[in-house]
């Protein structure tokens, strides 16, 4: 189906959205997988023009926000060693611990620096060998490659003093964590098109046979996503349960090949502890034998630490798609993006960041359409 071809001028958005509405007969809720797509449906008002039978549910797609508060404590005492210089991306200095974040380590005199690629971090170790160089790995199969080949890199050069502290995550386990649960009200998913160009479509299949639910890998533009929706709720309408590709102009059958025999070659698949979701088996990537020399978790004393989520954020039940920020009481009163209780509301891909900046003026009655 050439939806690319088909739908080219302003006017495309209403005739996708009108489309959808002329097939669908009955409710469906779908699921965006990426907080990228959230993003794009909160900020251009996707879920407003959809007709009242399709519901969109927010799903756990932002590996800031399912990085543990466990994680997130380690991070934080290492950035505190005084012969620690620890990196990470931006995006990860806001996110709260117990009692605090990395900003206010880097504030307390702890040396905190935010790079724009893993491979930044290995070129500082390689500057300060009386230093021990940390970088905080955390993302899903799309940034896993990118930080596999800076471990490389650094066992290239053997750079003795980098090492990597992993929060690496996978989707399709926390896809059938959801599918599997007694609250799952989910009919069907749109897949991240940026994970899918890293690791194809086939790893789906399964998915989608085993419990009838259609998955569209999709991209991130409104019209991406209306077309996602749109090729999602054929299939339930018709009855189909099948793996298709909204975003080829991005997303091949085998995915990049390349990237994958890296990922083999320095992480193997591990169980992994989401935030919100609880531990999922073989969810979470760890590095190999061959490079646990550069695991920070082998290599400083991290096995101690306990944390636990604030009681008063609905995280979890919103990274489940249980909820929606709107429904949570401290959602831009005691929690807000100066003073954030959970990751979703820091994070540039979390649901409760897209809500505080797009719908904070709505009610929770009527902020998921706006009315």
């Amino acid at each position: 189906m050439k939806y690319m071809d088909e739908y080219r001028n302003r006017d495309d958005v209403h005739r996708l959205a009108d489309s959808i509405r002329k097939i669908c007969t009955r409710p469906h809720s779908i699921m965006e997988i990426c907080g990228g797509q959230t993003h794009s449906i909160v900020r251009f008002g996707i879920d407003q023009i959809l007709p009242e039978e399709i519901t969109l549910i927010h799903g756990p797609g932002c590996p800031v926000c399912v990085t543990p508060v466990e994680m997130i404590e380690k991070a934080l005492r290492l950035g505190a060693m005084p012969d620690v210089i620890l990196c990470t991306f931006g995006d990860m200095m806001r996110v709260p611990g117990t009692d605090q974040d990395l900003l206010g380590i880097k504030a307390q005199g702890g040396d905190v620096r935010f790079v724009y690629s893993p491979l930044d971090a290995v070129g500082i170790a390689a500057d300060n060998p009386e230093k021990e160089v940390v970088f905080f790995g955390v993302g899903f199969e799309t940034t896993a490659p990118a930080n596999a080949l800076a471990v490389k890199t650094a066992a290239q050069k053997k750079l003795s003093n980098f090492s990597m502290l992993s929060s690496h995550v996978l989707v399709p386990p926390a896809m059938e964590a959801l599918l599997s649960s007694e609250h799952c009200a989910i009919d069907g998913f749109l897949g991240a098109g940026h994970v899918c160009t890293i690791m194809g479509c086939t790893e789906y299949e399964p998915i989608a046979r085993k419990y009838k639910v259609p998955i569209v890998v999709t991209g991130f533009e409104p019209l991406d996503l209306l077309q996602g929706i749109h090729m999602c709720v054929r299939q339930l309408e018709e009855g189909r349960f099948e793996v298709e590709n909204q975003y080829a102009r991005s997303v091949t059958q085998q995915g990049n090949t390349e990237a994958q025999r890296l990922l083999r070659e320095v992480f193997e698949v591990v169980p992994r502890k989401w935030r919100g979701l609880g531990p999922i088996d073989a969810s979470g990537l760890q590095l190999t034998a061959a490079y646990r020399a550069f695991d920070a978790e082998h290599r400083f004393p991290l096995d101690d630490i306990v944390a636990h989520e604030s009681e008063h954020c609905i995280s979890g039940e919103i990274l489940q798609g249980l909820k929606k920020p709107s429904d949570c009481p401290a959602f831009g009163k005691q929690c807000t993006p100066d003073q954030p209780l959970g990751a979703p509301m820091v994070s540039s891909e979390g649901a409760c960041s897209a809500y505080y900046r797009y719908r904070r003026s709505a009610t929770p009655a009527t902020a998921d359409r706006g009315e």
